[in-house]
């Protein structure tokens, strides 16, 4: 289905076929994490989200050099912004306790908590 021809959704709900669509990623995603193990894939799967938005941008954006900051500023901040939700959903389903922590940017970073670029 392409962008122009997807059912209409009530402006508060996300269509359904979004998650049948994320649901795929992640099961390929698990598949290949058996093999080549969870930080490999993560990575492999950022690497190909950055790629795959940079094509789509670049697909329907006409005014790229007035518009190219915004679109970091964007998916950047709806990356960190899905992040922030699952980390907190997960925690919560595990019964893991975040405090503060989440919520504060870490000035020493692990590179252990970041999969290989």
């Amino acid at each position: 289905m392409t962008d122009s021809i997807q059912p209409a959704v009530q402006p508060d709900q996300i269509d359904p076929e979004f998650f049948v669509c994320s649901n795929t990623y992640l099961n390929i995603a698990n598949q290949q994490a058996r093999q080549q193990g969870l930080r490999r894939v993560s990575g492999a799967i950022l690497y190909a989200a950055a790629r795959y938005n940079v094509h789509a941008y670049l697909g329907f954006e006409t005014d790229v050099r007035g518009t190219s900051a915004g679109f970091l500023d964007y998916m950047t901040g709806l990356y960190r912004s899905m992040l922030e939700e699952h980390l907190a959903s997960f925690a919560n389903e595990r019964g893991i306790d975040l405090g503060t922590a989440a919520a504060e940017p870490s000035a020493g970073a692990s590179d252990e908590s970041m999969p290989p670029v």
